[in-house]
């Protein structure tokens, strides 16, 4: 059965309305436009984000459900703790962006293809450079060994993608960007898709009108001053 879509104009703050997002698939929401820092903004701004393989049109979603955790409420296991103690890595923000979003987009071991393109990556990395963007790595003897990157939208960091090459180093990358954003007043993270990785980091499922309600609240407040500055994250046990 054909799926009939709106597509998005040249107006970069237009799009339809959340309630207009399909059911099946769950979330997606419109297609077309562009990539712009604009447009991108306007669309985190509103719940939204895209998502979409090589080849295909640019593709917007919502979905109904959103895996979210308050910022400071990261579940941190005995065994992870016992790693923390005594690991060899070091964790930093904002050093190497470019390099966490190309980690990111390799394809996984279960996976032919990434959805993270190279027109994603560009238009990921101008939000980085407008200040939007930012990235938590992870470092064994001076190699990237594990990251992520997202958005700050106000008080919400939207999480996009992370990666590991080494055991735990993502859950590490997560673990420290919740203390951080926490320590300069963020509220929420977003995880878009729920994933047993996730969960056992004490993620949960909003719907997407708590979502909604919830951005609403933060996407208009600040970090403190200095959050998303060149600096290192010592992980608080």
């Amino acid at each position: 059965m054909p799926i009939y879509l709106p597509q998005l104009g040249d107006d970069p703050t237009l799009f339809p309305d959340l309630k207009e997002a399909l059911a099946d698939p769950d979330g997606l929401l419109a297609m077309g436009g562009d990539l712009s820092v604009e447009r991108i903004s306007n669309a985190y701004h509103r719940g939204i984000f895209p998502w979409f393989s090589q080849g295909d049109p640019i593709l917007w979603w919502s979905p109904s459900e959103r895996a979210t955790i308050q910022a400071g409420q990261v579940h941190i296991s005995r065994s992870m703790k016992r790693l923390i103690k005594k690991m060899s890595m070091t964790v930093t923000v904002n050093h190497d962006f470019l390099s966490v979003i190309n980690a990111c987009a390799k394809p996984r071991a279960t996976q032919k293809e990434t959805w993270i393109t190279q027109d994603m990556i560009d238009a990921y990395y101008k939000l980085h450079l407008a200040g939007i963007a930012h990235s938590i790595e992870v470092w064994h003897e001076q190699k990237l060994v594990g990251g992520l990157y997202g958005l700050c939208i106000g008080q919400l960091f939207c999480g996009e993608s992370m990666f590991s090459t080494m055991d735990n180093s993502s859950k590490i990358a997560f673990i420290a960007l919740n203390q951080h954003f926490k320590s300069y007043s963020g509220k929420e993270i977003d995880c878009q898709m729920q994933t047993s990785h996730l969960h056992s980091l004490g993620v949960s499922a909003l719907t997407r009108e708590q979502f909604l309600t919830t951005l609403a609240k933060l996407r208009g407040q600040s970090v403190k001053t200095g959050c998303w500055d060149k600096q290192p994250i010592h992980i608080k046990l």
